[in-house]
């Protein structure tokens, strides 16, 4: 690592909260007025609800590389490395030279949904804080999963108007380097990457080392991703989940898959762009990177882990379901229960684990951990949805008191249920929260890593 680069990292500021889409915005604006010699900043397209999608453009570099934060608007952690890295840059002519690149900076992409999770921003960074003030969107509302498909029996055009505006962009500008921001909730560090950049792969690792965070060793986020190495896996794509589904029986795949492809897709057939995405945890526990034997087979616990998630699941479309006579179509948190309840890979995954030998082993520790304990935490995700599904109802509710009682009966039933989970699993996790610099250090590195490493294998 140049001193340059590091010096960059070492300034790093110990934030203590994140910044809402307005604090971001506003401070883009100062940036662009205090440097107008090497910074830009226009608007690149609106939201669905009107609001500005701001990108500032720093530099002169002989490529391009788009970095933009909040593709998940629960995904916060990049956008404060775009706010440290997009001043820091500004300031030091030394760094924009050494880096070599002009780059395009979009500090919330999905800037509507980012809104709807400002409750938790600012603290206390706890499991239960987190999940009870949770948004996402449906999949084919997600500004990262609705580019353009055409796959066997999948044609998605339906491009939302955040995504249209990314897709014009990258158009523009062909990138050589697009580090798309994203990060997890709970677990430890892993990478997705266009292709393997074994080169740099210990140097990766020393990035998460160094600030004493673990790699996330347990299941993959997704049974179909291929590992390059531990906690490396290349880039996954809506074809990927589409052949999965379909190599495991699955059927009516046109129709079970609502949304299109992500921008690490788009990207790579516009201009052949490497896309980087770094996944870091706001907690951890150490038995996420315990590689150690258990004394439980890999098969029972992953099936453990889908016997919970329908039961879940099945909670959950009951509730909607008696509350849907109150609901408007245009309330979010049923449009992301809707989406986040169906069963489209379950069956596909109990018949591979039941059929793949590597499923007949004994589990690790931290493949324990994570079918048992984490998809938990994501799970209690959807309940923290579900109590706010009717609370948006009940905000609106005025004098309609029938429509007042049920959704005061479903949020009291919703609300039990998401105390008692959130109950278990605080007593059950032996978790601390991740500092936010310590996050942002690991992000930003990597970036730099990759960034340094294309440039000099052109």
């Amino acid at each position: 690592m140049q001193e340059i680069f590091q010096k960059l990292l070492d300034s790093i500021p110990d934030y203590k909260t994140f910044m809402t889409v307005d604090e971001m915005d506003e401070s883009s604006k100062r940036l662009a007025e205090a440097h107008p010699e090497c910074v830009t900043l226009t608007e690149i397209g609106r939201s669905r609800a009107g609001s500005p999608l701001y990108c500032l453009k720093i530099g002169s570099g002989p490529e391009n590389a788009l970095l933009f934060g909040c593709p998940h608007p629960n995904e916060p952690i990049g956008a404060m490395l775009l706010e440290h890295f997009s001043w820091k840059l500004a300031e030091s002519p030394e760094l924009q030279k050494a880096l070599g690149y002009t780059c395009y900076i979009v500090k919330s992409w999905d800037c509507d949904a980012t809104r709807l999770n400002e409750g938790w921003f600012k603290g206390p960074f706890t499991i239960t804080h987190y999940a009870r003030n949770f948004f996402r969107p449906a999949g084919h509302q997600q500004v990262d999963w609705t580019f353009p498909i055409d796959y066997k029996d999948l044609h998605f055009h339906s491009p939302i108007p955040e995504t249209q505006a990314m897709m014009k962009l990258i158009d523009e500008i062909r990138p050589r380097f697009v580090y798309s921001l994203h990060n997890a909730g709970f677990g430890g560090v892993y990478w997705y990457v266009s292709h393997d950049v074994p080169e740099i792969r210990e140097q990766m690792y020393a990035a998460a080392n160094r600030q004493q965070v673990p790699l996330n060793l347990g299941e993959p986020e997704m049974p179909y991703c291929k590992a390059y190495a531990p906690a490396i896996y290349q880039k996954t794509s809506t074809r990927d989940s589409y052949d999965y589904m379909e190599s495991n029986g699955v059927t009516d795949l046109a129709n079970r898959i609502k949304q299109g492809d992500c921008s690490a897709e788009y990207a790579e057939k516009a201009c052949g762009a490497f896309t980087l995405v770094t996944e870091l945890p706001y907690f951890f526990d150490k038995r996420i990177d315990d590689r150690s034997e258990s004394d439980r087979v890999r098969r029972d616990v992953v099936l453990e882990k889908l016997d919970f998630e329908d039961a879940s699941n099945d909670f959950i479309r009951d509730a909607v379901a008696a509350a849907a006579p109150y609901v408007g179509a245009d309330n979010p948190f049923k449009t992301t229960l809707d989406s986040f309840t169906t069963r489209s890979t379950s069956g596909a995954t109990r018949k591979m684990v039941q059929e793949n030998p590597e499923y007949a082993k004994k589990a690790t520790v931290a493949e324990v951990f994570s079918n048992t304990l984490v998809n938990k935490v994501y799970k209690l995700l959807s309940f923290g949805v579900l109590v706010r599904m009717h609370e948006h109802e009940l905000e609106r509710a005025g004098d309609d008191a029938e429509k007042r009682a049920a959704m005061q009966a479903g949020r009291e039933k919703s609300l039990a249920a998401f105390e008692k989970l959130a109950q278990y699993l605080e007593e059950a996790i032996d978790y601390e929260a991740v500092p936010i610099r310590k996050l942002v250090s690991i992000q930003l590195e990597s970036g730099l890593l990759v960034m340094q490493y294309l440039r000099e294998h052109r």
